[in-house]
């Protein structure tokens, strides 16, 4: 099992960030969880962190059965569209940048 990470690094628009909230909930979480072959949608919206590290008011997480159903994912039609709105919001209420990260699932239970 693979995640896809996409990490919003910066800050909120000051006084923004109920309705930056409101807006990736309602207008991108429903595009992502049409993804095709997600098994999983994450959206964690920073709350705390350590004193000095960096600002990610925004972590989406999608996680895929395998690299394959990812890439699907990746050139869907609703990938596209979420790609439009997340700059519409980005413009918006957020300055900063977007990265992703690809990881590797490994769950050690017991």
């Amino acid at each position: 099992m693979i995640t896809r990470f996409a990490l919003f690094e910066g800050s909120i628009k000051t006084g923004r960030t109920d309705a930056f909230r409101s807006a990736v909930t309602e207008r991108l979480v429903p595009l992502w969880r049409q993804f095709p072959g997600n098994t999983d949608v994450r959206v964690m919206f920073g709350e705390e962190r350590d004193e000095g590290a960096p600002e990610f008011p925004l972590i989406l997480a999608i996680t895929y059965p395998d690299k394959t159903a990812m890439a699907g994912a990746l050139e869907s039609a609703a990938r596209n569209e979420s790609r439009e709105v997340t700059g519409e919001i980005v413009a918006e209420f957020f300055d900063g940048r977007i990265h992703h990260h690809v990881t590797e699932a490994n769950e050690y239970t017991g």
